[in-house]
Parts: structure tokens; C-alpha cells; sequence
């Protein structure tokens, strides 16, 4: 039975390599969706709301309670570029520029607008996405309904603009013995959607993907997790649901799994599970915060992590990140861990190619909360009244979605794994 399942899913696999080849988006090639294997896929959060876009949860993620953003009450370190935007696809804040031209914000609720951004991927040949589904938010009927409309947004998009796109769940928010939250969403999503029939929907050995992300990390806050016996009976599930045919698992796991150390708990279950997984992912954001230490870790981490599961013919999919800042969200340091226009980022795509690499995670797309984000931001953004924001040093705002393009050349070998970036980078213009 098994064997005639995993025959179906690859002739279905075969089939859309034909249905791809060839064909093309407004812009260019379009994306095959039947491998994981040579992409550079990008977290999208898909989480930003305003007032008046239709989804009734305000300024959602822009600030602490979601009222408008005003000066004290903003929660993101990075102001988006809007300057391509239709007034249709931007809400007022209280905030100004240095100019004084308003300070506004974009909803994803919004499907235009993310259109637009698989645009941008389609047009510095960024691969996809991992569309975040937080299991914290499903039992909320409101958030729920706003998740769902984002996914449309997504497929919209993915299918405009030739991009794939795969669904990863964020388990961080499950409780104990709840394993079957998920369960039961993914049931009636997929009856619902036929998510996985989705030409754009990515797969991996010819199967349908999906990312599980949260697995296995040590907390530090005293918050229940879901314990290992959930994400097996989560992972025995997805492997097996009838439904589907069996789905390829993406695990997200901490950066120190193989030892179980630092942000790892201590169990050989957690192996066991990392075992059952198609896909092994290690979170890194915050892990390292130079260039320097960027390559140090590739080599002394990522390196025999990839010996580990190569052996038990598991693919590894590194985390890059361009930066990180939470100062309006946590009241840390504002550019906590410096870009150095676009050095840092560089460094992790270089090392993670040295070290074997031959697939990438780019977190995030749209992260302005944490300041990981790649897509469009300004330079001059909100001030007066103690605002704060980190910009991209006066360099151009696509300056980040042009080096992920370039990366995932560099992970299909179509350029060179060189330390000094594709890219001249000008001295920055002051803001």
C-alpha cells in the first residue's frame, strides 16, 4: 500500500514538473513546485492589519494594543516602504516623517498587497514561502477567519507571480494532550481548500510539504509546550493522512538539537522525532550576531548537523537572517544585532553553501517586529516624540530581496560562494 501511495505522489510530482516547465509568470520563469531541493524559500508572517481593511482586529502587530500607531504604542523596529502603493492599500497613523508627510501602513488582510509582494519575490527571483499558521490563533474565530484570508492572499499570489508557497504551523502556542488542534485544522483546511492540489503548492520527494516549527526547544519562561508524544502523534498523522496521500514533514527545531544543549531539551526522543522528518530546519536568529560568528557556526554546527542527517537521508534546511532589533517590541537595544549593509546576511548564505547547504530559509519576509525583514522599508522613517526605527542605511529599499535572489543562485551553484557581496554597496546616504 505504501509503495503504491509514494508511486502516485511521484507520478502527481512528475506531472507538475511538465505542467511548469516552460511556462512563465508576468516576469519570468515560473517556480517548480515539486522540490524543496535548490530553493530559497522566505517566512511570511501575513499578521499585519489596520482599521477599515475588513478584518475587525484594528492595527494589529503594528502596535501593543491595536490602536493606531502613535508615538509610545508602536511595537515594530522597521517602517514599510508604501511609496508603490495606491491609497487603497495604505491606513493613516498619528505618526509623521521628517518631511511631514504622514506616516501610513499596510494590511495583509489586503490581497492586492500581497500581490504585490509576490511580485517583488517574482522579480529578484526569490523561490516561495512559508506561510505561518500560529496554532495560538485557531481558537479564535475573528483571527481565525483573518489566517484564512491571508492564505487565499497567498495563493493568489503564488499563482500570479510563478512563486511556490508551503504552510508551516507554529506550534510554540500549543498545550500539552492538544495535539489534535492541529489535526483538526489540517483536516478541515484541506477539505476545505484542497490546499494540496494547489499547482503552486511546494512538495518535496513527491510528496505535498509542510513545516512544523517549534519542536524540541528548552523553555526558558516556564510555558507549557506541547510534549514530544504530541508532535509524534502530530507527525505519525500528517506522514500517514489518507487524505492528502501522506505529506513530507519540515521539523523546526532549535539550533543545538543534535547535542541537546542551550536552547535544546535533553531527550533522545527528540531524535527519534527529528528521525521521522523529511526535513530538519535549525532556528538560528539570535544565535550568532557577526559575520565572523556566522561562519563559525556553520562549521562547527552546521556542518556535522548535516553529516548526522545525511546518514539517515534527511534533507537540511539552514536559517539566514539580514539583522535583528525588538527595541518597540521588548524594549531591547535598537539594532541589536547590526545588518552592516548586508554583510551579516551575506556571511550566513556563504557559510551555509560551504557547509553543504543545498536548500535556504530566509527569516522573514515581513518580520518589522524583530527588524528581520527583507521586503521593502524605508529609510526615513517616523520621527519626532522618541521614535525610533532602524532603516537600511540609506541603501535601496529592495537592497535585501536582491541578495535572497542572489543567494539561492548561490545554493544551485549558478554563482560563486564568495565572501565579498554580488552587490555594490554604496557609502549610505545619510536619512
Amino acid at each position: 500500500m505504501f509503495k503504491t501511495q509514494r508511486l502516485r505522489s511521484l507520478c502527481f510530482g512528475a506531472l507538475l514538473a511538465v505542467l511548469v516547465t516552460g511556462c512563465t509568470g508576468p516576469g519570468g520563469p515560473r517556480v517548480s513546485p515539486t522540490t524543496l531541493t535548490g530553493k530559497v524559500m522566505v517566512g511570511y508572517q501575513g499578521w499585519f492589519n489596520a482599521e477599515g481593511d475588513g478584518a475587525r482586529r484594528g492595527y494589529n502587530h503594528w502596535t501593543a494594543n491595536r490602536a493606531q500607531p502613535a508615538p509610545g504604542n508602536v511595537r515594530v523596529d522597521l517602517w514599510p516602504d508604501l511609496s508603490e502603493f495606491p491609497a487603497a492599500e495604505r491606513f493613516p497613523t498619528k505618526l509623521q516623517h521628517a518631511d511631514g508627510t504622514p506616516a501610513e501602513v499596510f494590511s495583509s488582510y489586503r490581497r492586492p498587497t500581497v500581490i504585490r509582494h509576490f511580485a517583488w519575490m517574482e522579480e529578484h527571483g526569490i523561490d516561495g514561502v512559508f506561510l505561518q499558521r500560529f496554532i495560538s490563533s485557531l481558537a479564535r474565530g475573528t483571527s481565525l477567519a483573518v489566517n484564512n484570508a491571508v492564505l487565499e492572499n497567498v495563493r493568489a499570489g503564488a499563482k500570479r507571480h510563478g512563486r511556490v508557497y508551503a504552510l508551516m504551523y507554529d506550534l510554540s502556542g500549543l498545550r500539552p494532550g492538544q495535539a489534535d488542534v492541529l489535526i483538526n485544522d489540517w483536516k478541515k483546511l484541506l477539505r476545505d481548500t484542497r490546499l494540496t492540489s494547489d499547482p503552486a503548492y511546494l512538495r518535496h520527494h513527491g510528496k505535498p510539504l509542510i513545516a512544523l516549527w517549534g519542536c524540541g526547544f528548552h523553555s526558558e519562561d516556564d510555558k507549557p509546550r506541547p510534549s514530544l508524544d504530541d508532535w509524534r502523534k502530530i507527525i505519525t498523522f500528517l506522514k500517514e493522512d489518507k487524505v492528502s496521500g501522506g505529506l513530507a514533514i519540515m521539523l523546526g527545531v532549535p539550533s543545538q538539537w543534535r547535542t541537546q544543549t542551550r536552547d535544546a531539551i535533553a531527550d533522545p526522543v527528540l531524535l527519534e522525532l527529528i528521525a521521522l522528518a523529511d526535513v530538519v530546519s535549525p532556528w538560528t536568529p539570535g544565535r550568532y550576531r557577526t559575520p565572523e560568528a556566522a561562519t563559525t557556526h556553520a562549521a562547527t554546527v552546521w556542518q556535522p548537523d548535516i553529516a548526522w542527517v545525511r546518514q539517515l537521508q534527511i534533507d537540511f534546511l539552514p536559517v539566514v537572517f539580514p539583522g535583528f532589533s525588538w527595541h518597540n517590541l521588548k524594549g531591547g537595544p535598537l539594532d541589536d544585532i547590526p545588518r552592516l549593509q548586508g554583510r551579516f546576511f551575506w556571511s550566513q548564505i556563504v557559510a551555509a553553501k560551504r557547509a553543504g547547504a543545498e536548500m535556504l530559509y530566509v527569516a522573514m519576509f515581513d518580520e518589522v517586529d524583530e527588524g528581520t525583514a527583507i521586503f521593502k522599508v524605508t529609510n526615513t522613517p517616523p520621527v519626532g516624540d522618541g521614535a525610533r526605527f532602524v532603516t537600511y542605511e540609506g541603501l535601496p529599499s529592495d537592497h535585501y530581496l536582491r541578495l535572497t535572489g542572489l543567494a539561492g543562485k548561490v545554493i544551485r551553484g549558478e554563482l560563486p560562494a564568495t565572501d565579498e557581496m554580488p552587490l555594490p554597496v554604496l557609502t549610505p546616504t545619510t536619512p
